[in-house]
């Protein structure tokens, strides 16, 4: 968890529509993806000193419970150490009575969906190169598509959703876009369309076509943040 802004930047905006606009944010989530329910699930408690916090983000899929398959076998499956996928938010939504996992990305501004593996080559890195490319033999992407530079984020989230789903655990993904945020020095989209472009450029760069193995499981939605 970065160092949250205070009136701007993604993490803000999200605890914001978390904890005051609930109604409206859960509406969006609803509608983008046929939901008849969602439920959230508490951050931990986990302080920090540098900067000062008292909370932490769900990491890996530390969200599923005790001893479930996909919990045990990630743990081989991705690095233990470093750096491993931290999800804004974690909830759950009813679809056709049957509950869903939903894990939360937000953005805020155009650099924040630019990403690099940082891992080396003697630590972490050929387990995640491995688990990016049984991922695109999964959903019939092509290997070459490079993952590890460019869009990394973006990526390790999809590899994150598709263990998920091979491993018993039905879940989706919600990229929230916020619009016409104020964050310093930062280029922040005012609109879909603004964000359009580079969310073009992010899909073709990682070879996700509109009719991937899991597109009818990754939403977006555009949030204003003065909605």
């Amino acid at each position: 968890m970065a160092h949250m802004g205070y009136g701007y930047g993604s993490e803000f905006h999200l605890l914001r529509f978390l904890g005051r606009h609930r109604k409206c944010f859960d509406t969006r989530v609803k509608n983008v993806t046929g939901a008849q329910s969602v439920e959230w699930l508490d951050c931990l408690f986990k302080p920090k000193p540098n900067p000062p916090s008292w909370d932490s983000e769900w990491q890996s899929l530390d969200f599923l419970l005790q001893g479930s398959t996909a919990r045990e076998k990630w743990k081989e499956f991705w690095p233990r150490r470093g750096n491993p996928p931290n999800w804004d938010a974690v909830g759950r939504i009813l679809i056709e009575d049957r509950w869903e996992w939903l894990l939360v990305e937000a953005k805020s501004h155009l650099n924040e969906v630019k990403s690099n593996c940082t891992a080396k080559e003697s630590g972490g890195r050929p387990k995640i190169r491995k688990a990016l490319d049984q991922t695109k033999c999964a959903l019939g992407i092509p290997t070459c598509a490079d993952w590890l530079k460019g869009y990394y984020q973006h990526a390790n989230r999809i590899v994150a959703l598709n263990f998920m789903m091979e491993n018993g655990e039905c879940g989706r993904l919600l990229f929230v876009y916020f619009c016409g945020d104020k964050f310093p020095d930062k280029v922040c989209p005012e609109s879909e369309e603004e964000w359009s472009e580079t969310l073009a450029k992010q899909d073709e760069h990682l070879g996700l076509s509109k009719g991937h193995a899991l597109a009818d499981r990754v939403h977006k939605i555009f949030v204003p943040v003065a909605d």
